[in-house]
């Protein structure tokens, strides 16, 4: 993922927050064996202490990539929206000659992927799982001697993703004028398609932290 300075995370904070606001639904991407495509799989996760927490169908095609190279990417992206030419036209130019782009924030995690197969080691996972999904506590015991989760336990495996590193990019035109960026979310509000609310709610953050960008 390709980081211009002005779209990097202002610190670790921002994409922390980020995440914890509701990001945990992502993409666990594994090189695949040789002469094959890489596996990318959607999936559900939690972080926990600097890892990322996962479980996955035991026909699930990644468990042979992953046992293949346990390095891989999880990636995370949200707070998206088209943003049409006209909108980035500088002043006193045609509306045509603006160029459209992209806004978007996205994080990267590079992590070391351990299988979780002991029936205790996966219902303790699933356990910090539901606890983030379902706080108030509204399901059966996971116990791998109760039913429903007992019995099921069999079917999945767990993934622990040990991070190595994290690449954040928040991509909302932080290099332009102060009036353009504060012009292009009004625009966003305006519109108030898809992700356009929480496109233009990002803008504005990163606009009040950054002010007028400085090199």
């Amino acid at each position: 993922m390709f980081i211009q300075p002005w779209d990097a995370a202002l610190d670790d904070a921002e994409w922390q927050s980020w995440i914890a606001d509701g990001h945990d639904f992502g993409q666990l991407c594994v090189n695949g064996p040789p002469g094959r495509a890489p596996v990318v799989v959607p999936t559900h996760f939690t972080t926990d202490a600097g890892r990322l927490l996962i479980h996955l169908a035991r026909p699930n095609p990644v468990w042979e990539a992953i046992e293949h190279d346990p390095n891989v990417t999880f990636t995370v992206v949200g707070d998206y929206a088209f943003i049409p030419g006209p909108w980035r036209a500088k002043p006193g130019s045609p509306p045509t000659d603006g160029v459209p782009t992209s806004y978007y924030a996205a994080v990267q995690f590079t992590c070391h992927a351990r299988i979780v197969d002991e029936p205790e080691a996966k219902a303790q996972l699933l356990r910090r799982q539901m606890a983030h999904f379902q706080p108030d506590g509204d399901h059966a015991p996971i116990d791998v001697h109760q039913p429903p989760y007992g019995r099921m336990l069999s079917g999945i495996r767990g993934l622990e993703l040990d991070v190595v590193d994290v690449r954040a990019k928040f991509k909302y035109d932080d290099h332009k004028p102060v009036e353009h960026r504060g012009a292009v979310a009004a625009h966003l509000v305006e519109r108030g398609q898809g992700l356009d609310a929480p496109a233009a709610r990002r803008q504005s953050s990163r606009l009040d932290r950054v002010g007028p960008w400085k090199p």
